[in-house]
């Protein structure tokens, strides 16, 4: 019987290394023969919205961003049913974190529309103190990007912490942080058995 493809999350406040180190866990996948998917949150239209280019009301953007995951949820479905490991640059944590941050949202609202999506097989939090990545390159390019928002969302992705994830001191060097993710990456992949099934989050 052939094992599901893994979920596997890359999470962490701006300029924490998280695409990188995806390209590296996909290059490392491919060249290990497994089948590996590389997903990006939020999509296009989203980041229209993080480039200032229009305004909305902070729910309104919320849902925007929760449906942008909800309409992905059957091809991501498909590909890990079919072996495919998805690796993903960002996900609901991302959505619920920066949101919750905002005067007026709460934590737990942002979570209500997420539920029932995907839950990811591992999370990686790439851990970076936000005074540090504030003198990494193109920080302060997006509407999010400021010092004080960037403390309040890592508080928040904190308490998002669940049994999924792993959190990496990412103030380390690209291969040194890329070692421990590769290794929590072949981790979850050797949990996977040919009876685990998809999950749900916060269910």
């Amino acid at each position: 019987m052939m094992k599901r493809g893994a979920l596997i999350v890359l999470e962490g406040c701006d300029r924490s290394g998280k695409t990188t180190q995806c390209q590296k866990v996909i290059k490392w996948l491919q060249q290990s023969n497994k089948e590996a998917h590389f997903m990006r949150f939020p999509g296009s239209l989203i980041n229209k919205y993080l480039e200032c280019s229009t305004e909305l009301d902070d729910h309104a953007i919320h849902l925007l961003f929760s449906a942008n995951r909800w309409e992905l949820l059957p091809d991501m479905k498909k590909l890990l049913q079919k072996g495919t490991n998805i690796i993903v640059d960002r996900y609901s944590y991302s959505g619920i974190a920066f949101s919750a941050a905002k005067p007026n949202m709460d934590l737990r609202w942002c979570q209500q529309s997420d539920s029932g999506l995907l839950k990811p097989d591992l999370v990686i939090f790439l851990d970076i103190d936000p005074v540090e990545a504030q003198t990494r390159g193109l920080y302060g390019s997006e509407r999010y990007e400021n010092l004080e928002m960037q403390k309040l969302v890592r508080s928040n992705y904190l308490k998002l912490q669940d049994e999924t994830w792993r959190v990496v001191d990412a103030s380390r060097t690209l291969e040194e942080v890329g070692l421990d993710v590769c290794r929590f990456v072949q981790e979850a992949l050797d949990n996977i058995t040919p009876d685990s099934d998809l999950k749900q989050l916060w269910v």
